[in-house]
């Protein structure tokens, strides 16, 4: 092949690249993750309030009523109860219901529907019947909201036998984890930081990962470890970066999956540093840092130089939007952290 055969062949593939690359926002993302979801299986259907005319109060189904018909999008009445129970049914049937639960706080009256019934059919049918349903939460603070509207529910989730409970926290992960929400024949409940929903990040949408549910190294480091997921990465990545400019090298891990943890890669790292900080905006008591610290502890207690540090919101219900800022974990906070890590 001669050098003018060569590149035009060259420039296709650099133009195939570029398609599949794309820089896109989190929300984006999980839209064209569903609508992706929904053209590979028909028994794909989306449910819940405003989801479908509307495309949600974050738009993250938008277009897809319009392209995939109202049988498969279904705007609900306003009853978390009702949207999770209908789900059930449908999730026996053979369908793969994905519920949107329209802010965090809105998920309680449907509670008894996931601790009842769709963490335990799968065991109670002694797995004749699965529970192929996905529930989605936007959840976490920082959009100026108020209480219901700016919860962290997630240690609720974790603490019932018979689900799994996820986190996406850029663009790519949200893209393929919420396909591989959707393709679990056990259900997941499925946390998207509302606050992360408009930054953006590259999605390879071409080269499939084999598992988006498991702890990925976000930045390596040698003298403390830097534990999130959600809403809290892009604070412990800002932290590591701070750390950095004062000669102190951070590594970040991303938890991605919150039930069952994956912690091999957490005691790994905290093998190699010797210090923790865990990060999230839930409150303090019984949180889901709690138990990371708890296991780190218990399983690593002899690599550890210093006590596993927390940082959280507080044991109060969520403030006004003008104390938000001093309720959230932030740099400072961190950073703090890693001092008193640092210091023993």
């Amino acid at each position: 092949m001669t050098e003018t055969q060569a590149q035009p062949a060259q420039q296709q593939t650099a133009e195939g690249a570029a398609e599949t690359l794309q820089n896109l926002t989190l929300a984006k993302s999980l839209n064209n993750g569903l609508r992706a979801a929904m053209e590979a299986d028909p028994k794909v259907l989306v449910m819940g309030e405003d989801v479908g005319k509307l495309g949600g109060v974050f738009r993250i189904t938008d277009g897809l009523q319009k392209d995939f018909g109202e049988h498969r999008v279904m705007d609900t009445p306003l009853a978390e109860s009702g949207i999770i129970g209908a789900a059930v049914g449908l999730a026996m049937r053979g369908y793969r219901p994905v519920c949107e639960i329209q802010f965090d706080g809105f998920v309680f009256p449907g509670f008894d529907q996931i601790i009842s019934q769709v963490a335990k059919i799968t065991y109670r049918s002694q797995g004749a019947w699965s529970m192929p349903l996905t529930v989605r939460i936007p959840y976490g603070g920082g959009i100026g909201a108020v209480e219901h509207h700016a919860e962290s529910p997630e240690a609720f989730f974790c603490h019932i036998a018979g689900i799994k409970v996820v986190a996406c926290s850029n663009a790519h992960d949200a893209y393929w984890m919420i396909q591989q929400a959707i393709a679990s024949n056990d259900p997941v409940i499925f946390f998207e930081p509302k606050r992360r929903y408009w930054e953006k990040s590259k999605v390879d949408t071409a080269n499939k990962p084999d598992t988006t549910f498991s702890t990925v190294v976000r930045r390596p480091g040698d003298q403390v470890t830097l534990i999130g997921y959600g809403a809290t990465m892009p604070v412990a990545l800002a932290a590591a970066d701070a750390a950095a400019a004062e000669g102190i090298s951070a590594e970040v891990l991303d938890l991605r999956t919150l039930s069952p943890l994956d912690l091999d890669p957490v005691l790994e790292s905290v093998r190699h540093t010797g210090r923790a900080v865990v990060i999230t905006e839930a409150p303090r008591e019984g949180s889901l840092a709690s138990e990371v610290a708890a296991r780190i502890s218990e399983e690593a207690f002899h690599s550890l130089a210093a006590p596993v540090q927390r940082v959280t919101g507080f044991d109060t219900p969520y403030p006004p939007s003008k104390l938000e800022e001093e309720y959230l974990p932030d740099l400072d906070k961190v950073l703090f952290a890693v001092d008193r890590a640092l210091s023993y």
